[in-house]
């Protein structure tokens, strides 16, 4: 296939549409299922070189989940906690442990589920029947991954009743270096962003504090790597081998920090017992679970807890959750990694990463004001790193 014509591009009024090679050759894809649209591709080849960029740089399988452009999560696939698995609505799901694929995606989707909401799929590996039960009682637009078990993929051949968007990759597809786009008629042509994101990365420690432990290593990678595929300005949070908070293209930095820090606390409180236990009515759907959630954490436009509210959607009323309990919970939470596409101007962005339980910082470095960024980090015995290497996206 050379091209493939699109119903329209990122709005109805944007016809013709199409994808195709610059050079004539042949896509390297087949659609399986479905019919992508224009922002579908765009966040399919994106979340694509971020998986198989991150199964590069950790040995593991991983997964993402992305919506208009940037990545919600992207996790490698490690077993997850209990009290993990209820929180991402997986406890059910049978041999789940056993599949490291089904525990990538797991945690990507169930790190920011409101924002996964209708997301598309990214694998690093073949999709397996453990993924495809998963994804399949997900609201979703598509998937992007090297290839599917024959079961998996009639599973998901049933959702959206038969038109689920399914896409197989050539793992091997290399592309051309140079990479052009038009903007208001004007070509642009870029070299690809070849640069290679691992460990020896956070060769120089710029804090008083040098202890870097591995899983801290990997954790920064896997920030780092998700940054390199999500529209800057970002920050993002990430622990256990995957990313819990990601804060995408806000002007400011610390706006940037301060959303990916409180999608963090979202993520963590979402383990405790008190959210877990949430008295929910048997018939409330996932999406509406995952909405009253949110509110009950966050206290959000509707106090679920309100007499005339709590009816709608508990068999009780549940006792709130005080912004005294929520700190104290996340006062408990440390060995949190923060990577930041750009350098940290101000310290600022710091103190907001310490409330998320922030130990470990990788940044480029270079502001005129690294010295102040450094001094609070050492207050807090944090580790930084400096990799001299800026990542915007865009």
């Amino acid at each position: 296939m050379k091209e493939f014509e699109l119903k329209y591009g990122c709005n109805p009024n944007q016809k013709p549409a199409k994808i195709y090679m610059h050079d004539g050759s042949e896509l390297p894809i087949e659609i399986l299922s479905g019919r992508p649209g224009y922002i579908n591709f765009l966040d399919a080849f994106n979340s694509w070189q971020l998986v198989r960029e991150l199964k590069e740089a950790t040995g593991l399988p991983c997964a993402a989940s992305f919506k208009h452009v940037s990545p919600t999560s992207a996790a490698c696939g490690l077993p997850l906690s209990d009290k993990l698995k209820r929180a991402a609505f997986v406890d059910d799901i049978e041999g789940l442990d056993e599949s490291p694929i089904a525990c990538a995606y797991a945690r990507a989707r169930g790190t920011d589920r409101m924002c996964s909401f209708g997301d598309w799929i990214a694998l690093s590996d073949v999709c397996d029947v453990t993924t495809a039960n998963i994804i399949k009682r997900e609201v979703s637009d598509g998937i992007i991954a090297p290839g599917y078990e024959p079961e998996a993929l009639e599973i998901l051949k049933t959702k959206r009743k038969g038109s689920y968007n399914i896409v197989k990759i050539d793992p091997g597809f290399v592309p051309a270096e140079a990479e052009h786009k038009q903007v208001f008629g004007v070509t642009f042509e870029q070299g690809r962003n070849n640069f290679k994101i691992g460990s020896e990365l956070l060769q120089e420690l710029v804090t008083a504090n040098k202890e870097l432990p591995e899983s801290a290593r990997r954790d920064l990678i896997v920030a780092l790597i998700t940054l390199k595929y999500t529209q800057s300005n970002s920050v993002c949070f990430a622990v256990d081998g995957q990313a819990i908070g990601v804060g995408a293209g806000q002007q400011s930095r610390i706006h940037c920090t301060r959303l990916a820090g409180s999608k963090a606390d979202t993520w963590f409180l979402r383990q405790c017992d008190k959210v877990l236990n949430l008295p929910f009515r048997p018939e409330l759907g996932r999406a509406d679970r995952d909405n009253v959630i949110d509110g009950y954490i966050n206290k959000n436009e509707e106090d679920v807890c309100a007499e005339g509210n709590w009816q709608k959607y508990f068999t009780v009323r549940p006792e709130p959750l005080t912004a005294e309990e929520a700190r104290a919970y996340l006062d408990t939470v440390e060995g949190v990694a923060l990577g930041s596409d750009a350098f940290f101007p101000f310290f600022d962005n710091i103190e907001r990463a310490r409330r998320s339980g922030v130990k470990y910082v990788a940044q480029p470095g270079g502001s005129i004001r690294d010295d102040l960024v450094i001094e609070c980090c050492d207050k807090y015995n944090m580790v930084m790193a400096f990799t001299h290497m800026r990542l915007f996206h865009h």
